[in-house]
């Protein structure tokens, strides 16, 4: 039995491949890409919300500051690791030490003046990665320290944290 196939149009493929992404959808594709950016999971990315919803300021931009704060994503952006993951396990291995201290929490957040750094210098490298301003960092003995809080210029464009907030207050 020979059947006849239908012939589409391409304009008619394009119609149904191109769905238009609900402000449900929008909103939920923001915070996945928020969590998975900085490697947290719901049940804590929902805590920074909560936390910053009852903070002073805009709920959204103190949701990144306090992720941005994250100790792995410090030791990330210092330049310590090659990504964020890695810079996770080097926390959790207990290779990085805040103020002197061992450190192996990596959602501890850093505050102003904390000084960050290897507990071994000589078996860390250093990738190139520009140090944000809200950072300082030495090469020569590998040191860096939180100079100030950071502030929503500094942080990735590329998340659009009014979506996430509007996610959350449903």
């Amino acid at each position: 039995m020979i059947t006849k196939r239908r012939k589409f149009k391409e304009a008619d493929f394009q119609r149904w491949a191109t769905k238009k992404t609900s402000d449900y959808g929008r909103q939920l594709h923001e915070k996945q890409k928020a969590r998975f950016t900085y490697g947290v999971m719901e049940k804590q990315f929902r805590r920074y919300y909560d936390k910053a919803l009852k903070s002073q300021g805009s709920t959204g931009e103190i949701i990144l500051q306090l992720l941005e704060r994250r100790l792995d994503n410090v030791v990330y952006r210092l330049g310590l690791a090659s990504s964020r993951h890695h810079a996770r396990q080097m926390v959790v291995h207990r290779k990085i030490t805040v103020n002197g201290q061992l450190v192996d929490i990596p959602s501890y957040i850093v505050v102003k003046d904390e000084v960050i750094k290897p507990k071994k210098i000589e078996d860390f490298q250093i990738y190139e990665a520009e140090t944000p301003k809200w950072l300082a960092f030495d090469k020569k003995t590998k040191e860096g320290k939180v100079i100030t809080l950071p502030i929503r210029d500094e942080m990735p464009l590329d998340i659009n944290e009014q979506l996430i907030v509007e996610y959350y207050s449903r």
